[in-house]
């Protein structure tokens, strides 16, 4: 099966989770997975929130900033992966000076 997200409406997510500014998404759904292709723009973030019922993957294609995973801050930039287990909590933060990209997934566990 392909998901081809430049097929998929852009979806513009006001604070999301309480976050800062617009979060921009693609998204796919159905009963087994959530998965996204979005943007953060410089200053913009994706508030705290916990993984109560799934974890989430997050992969970095572009840009730079910080992921704060529980009580920890991480440093993100292209290529690094960005792990969320169940049970845990996480927010995304761009603190840099161009977009953010990134693709997620969240598997329904």
């Amino acid at each position: 099966m392909i998901i081809d997200f430049e097929q998929i409406e852009e979806t513009a997510i006001k604070n999301f989770y309480g976050g800062q500014n617009d979060t921009i998404a693609r998204m796919f759904a159905d009963e087994k997975n959530r998965i996204m292709y979005g943007k953060l723009e410089p200053g913009a973030s994706i508030g705290i929130h916990r993984h109560e019922t799934s974890s989430e993957i997050v992969y970095l294609i572009q840009g730079t900033g910080k992921a704060v995973f529980d009580d920890t801050q991480e440093e993100l930039k292209p290529g690094v992966c960005h792990y969320c287990p169940k049970g845990h909590s996480h927010s995304l933060i761009n603190d840099g000076s161009c977009n953010l990209v990134f693709f997620a997934v969240v598997p329904q566990q």
